[in-house]
């Protein structure tokens, strides 16, 4: 029986294999980068139809598709992360947190933004002193009720 780790695992061969790239395997599954990318680690599920796209493109078995759209046990290990570029998100986080739950309930109220209903793009932005990267959430405001 695959797991999720098992099918993580024979996408990042072929993906390698094939040389694809996350953007590709999007495009054929007709979902965001991000998301098709989160579902593909094992992170989130894709429905029927984009997990087979992902599967004939990739070139995987068809017991892949049916763990590609299972719901998935979102755990992570709540260590500090040392890769560079996790740990970035981290310190982000840690210092630009406060801010900014002060900043989205001083404009919208007290709640928090959704994780649930959520998007998220990142973009290469040239620029003459480094390439920025860009990168854009939106989240559904889930205020707070009082009972």
């Amino acid at each position: 029986m695959m797991t999720k780790s098992d099918v993580t695992t024979m996408i990042r061969a072929a993906k390698r294999e094939k040389k694809i790239s996350w953007a590709q395997i999007a495009e054929a599954a007709g979902q965001s980068e991000m998301f098709v990318t989160s579902a593909c680690l094992g992170m989130n599920s894709l429905l029927p139809e984009p997990a087979a796209k992902v599967a004939a493109l990739l070139g995987l078995p068809d017991e892949a598709v049916t763990v590609l759209t299972e719901y998935p046990t979102k755990q992570f290990d709540k260590t500090v992360p040392t890769d560079p570029c996790i740990y970035r998100w981290y310190e982000i986080t840690g210092v630009f947190g406060e801010a900014f739950k002060e900043v989205v309930q001083e404009k919208f109220g007290d709640g928090i933004m959704s994780a649930i209903d959520f998007d998220m793009d990142i973009e290469k932005v040239e620029d003459p002193k480094g390439d920025r990267v860009k990168v854009v959430m939106t989240g559904k405001f889930l205020p707070y009720k009082s009972w």
